[in-house]
């Protein structure tokens, strides 16, 4: 199911949201909450744009509205979180930490959100951030927008057996 951006009211999308991210392992679920809260607080002007997709639910931090304008996205399913950079492949890694041999996309495994405030993670997500095509605002408001949701999706809990 799809959903337009402006269908959906700012209530309506946390309620969304918190049900997206309870359907995870409860230490999943609480990675989820801290690393989404310290993007929140390191891009506090970036739109989120939420997808609960077929394999992953992602959370990206974009400048607009368009996917392809993503900085860095928040990447989730049963067996852990990572840190998305959708033009990784252009970032420099010196300390080679950046996971992933795609055209474009790099990525770092979180273990905490402590993990975010790491001087080379860091360094990422400055490098991220200036590379952007269209560049954060300086200030003003974000929105949490739910861009897609698919019907079928992969276990957000890893079985016990």
């Amino acid at each position: 199911m799809k959903q337009s951006s402006k269908t959906v009211s700012a209530d309506s999308s946390a309620r969304q949201l918190a049900a997206f991210v309870a359907k995870f392992d409860p230490k999943i679920a609480t990675l989820i909450r801290s690393v989404r809260s310290a993007l929140r607080r390191r891009f506090p002007t970036a739109n989120e744009l939420v997808y609960d997709n077929y394999n992953f639910f992602v959370i990206g931090y974009c400048s607009t509205e368009r996917p392809s304008d993503c900085i860095v996205s928040l990447a989730a399913n049963a067996k852990g979180v990572g840190l998305s950079f959708y033009w990784g492949a252009k970032l420099p890694d010196p300390h080679g930490i950046l996971l992933g041999s795609g055209s474009q996309n790099r990525f770092i495994r979180l273990e905490s959100a402590e993990t975010l405030a790491r001087p080379e993670v860091e360094e990422f997500l400055c490098a991220a951030a200036a590379q952007a095509k269209s560049p954060l605002p300086a200030s003003g408001r974000s929105n949490t927008i739910i861009k897609s949701v698919s019907a079928k999706q992969r276990p957000r809990r890893l079985s016990q057996g």
